[in-house]
């Protein structure tokens, strides 16, 4: 018998989802690589500059010390013994990974673990949501996850029952969103960020599409919240946080908060704001609104994405539904150990006092302030680009320039049957070897064009980016000049 499984009889959810990030260009530019590699004289560039994915330590950030020898110290706890073990790490790395290794079944990083996590690392975590917001946090609302995107997945799988359920999501979104509410089978209810007034999210245009997606038969069940944003980089105001919790309690919404850029705030002017502390400072507690925080190790100053190590803190469900959130959480068993041990440590990190205190912070604000710098550069250069718009990168670790194509660009974008942003991103890697994430895979106001940055090369790439993507610009616009 031939073959059965064809496209046209896998799951249609599977082929509606989309995920940009990882989509053609990449796909592209990983060809160019290893057409690079055998043939290096066939192209202008002898590099890949890739700008496409949060992904920190793929392009030579450093991991920080003190978290990388508490997980070799649990990794190979044979260690902890051998006389030379004191000189090669520091004092409180050995005392933190003794705890750890206490608190985990058999003090082995290969063993399953309780499918919510360790409870010893859920108490530290919770100790650190308490210290940051200033209101009480139950390690039983933590769930240990492989990253957030796992947790993003387990909770649309929790809310939406058919295409009848919809969820309000950001436009421009990350698209882990539309993907996860396609595969689950939801409908995406956009609300448009405004662009004009750097990217902020307005109450009275979340209430014109709930109320458009009641009109269409939806039932909203959820609003998802990206701060600081992705891609578009802004950080929301406390006020503006504010309305946004009073909204969904007034709508009965679960408040999705993905805070997984927490620490990446680059703006003396701004600050970070959990939405529980926001409501809880509202007096609003468990019993007036849904509400879960997800974080992430792969994102801040850390950039640990290949360790898959993240969280959810879920508050203001009753114990029946709690019952089916950890049944979810049990079909997988648990998340990876050592995921789990870098989660509670980024949360936890050195405090003064403690041996590693001072290179802690030497290679913390070290990152943070490089990132503001390559972040403030690009910027620049994107706006003294004709025809490129960029707003102030507040945070997270991207910029999201519009651009506005020449008719004849678009048109030739339209004769290849290609979006014209990716006809743009196309021909800038083609010629450049640079990677950028089209808008179009993010969202964006109809007839609107953008593309997606990262700020994550190193810092002395950074002046041969904006060369190569000022030159290919030029060229570009006096091709298609209208």
């Amino acid at each position: 018998m031939a073959p059965q499984v064809t496209v046209d009889s896998i799951n249609p959810k599977v082929i509606e989802c989309q995920y940009a990030v990882r989509g053609e260009i990449v796909i592209l530019a990983q060809k160019l690589q290893q057409e690079i590699q055998a043939k290096p004289e066939a192209y202008p560039f002898q590099e890949i500059l890739y700008c496409n994915i949060g992904n920190p330590q793929s392009l030579g950030q450093k991991s920080i010390t003190f978290f990388r020898e508490v997980l070799a110290l649990c990794d190979h706890p044979a260690i902890l013994a051998k006389s030379e073990t004191q000189a090669l790490f520091s004092a409180d790395s050995i005392e933190r990974a003794r705890k750890i290794l206490d608190q985990i079944p058999g003090r082995a990083t290969g063993a399953y673990s309780h499918s919510q996590g360790i409870k010893g690392l859920r108490d530290t975590i919770a100790a650190a949501i308490e210290a940051r917001d200033g209101f009480p946090a139950d390690p039983n609302d933590i769930f240990m996850t492989d990253g957030a995107s796992p947790a993003v997945h387990m909770m649309m799988q929790l809310l939406i029952r058919s295409e009848k359920d919809g969820i309000l999501c950001p436009i421009p979104q990350y698209p882990l969103y539309s993907a996860s509410i396609a595969l689950h089978g939801g409908s995406l209810v956009p609300y448009y960020l405004d662009e004009a007034t750097g990217w902020v999210l307005e109450v009275s245009e979340l209430k014109k599409q709930l109320q458009e997606a009641k009109s269409n038969g939806i039932t909203v069940r959820a609003l998802v919240v990206i701060n600081p944003g992705n891609p578009t980089g802004q950080v929301l105001a406390e006020e503006n946080q504010k309305a946004i919790v009073e909204f969904c309690k007034e709508e009965g919404l679960v408040l999705l908060a993905d805070e997984v850029y927490q620490e990446n705030v680059y703006v003396p002017e701004k600050k970070f704001h959990s939405f529980k502390k926001v409501a809880r400072s509202m007096g609003y507690g468990e019993k007036d609104i849904h509400l879960v925080s997800f974080q992430s190790v792969s994102k801040g100053y850390y950039g640990e994405c290949g360790k898959r190590g993240g969280y959810m803190e879920v508050t203001g469900f009753g114990a029946d539904v709690r019952e089916h959130i950890y049944k979810l959480a049990s079909v997988n068993l648990c998340s990876n150990i050592t995921g789990q041990i870098l989660a509670s440590l980024v949360m936890s990190p050195p405090k003064v006092g403690d041996k590693s205190y001072e290179s802690y912070i030497a290679e913390r604000d070290g990152i943070l302030s490089s990132l503001a710098r390559r972040a403030k550069t690009l910027e620049d250069a994107f706006n003294k680009l004709e025809g490129i718009t960029c707003n102030k990168a507040e945070g997270a670790m991207y910029l999201f320039p519009r651009i506005n194509l020449p008719k004849k660009a678009i048109k030739a974008a339209e004769e290849v049957k290609t979006a014209p942003d990716l006809f743009y991103c196309r021909r800038l890697l083609n010629e450049t070897g640079i990677v950028f994430v089209p808008g179009s895979g993010f969202g964006q106001v109809p007839g609107t064009w953008h593309f997606r940055c990262t700020i994550l090369p190193r810092e002395e790439k950074i002046p041969a980016i904006v060369t190569r993507l000022t030159d290919f610009h030029k060229r570009f616009m006096d091709e298609f000049r209208d």
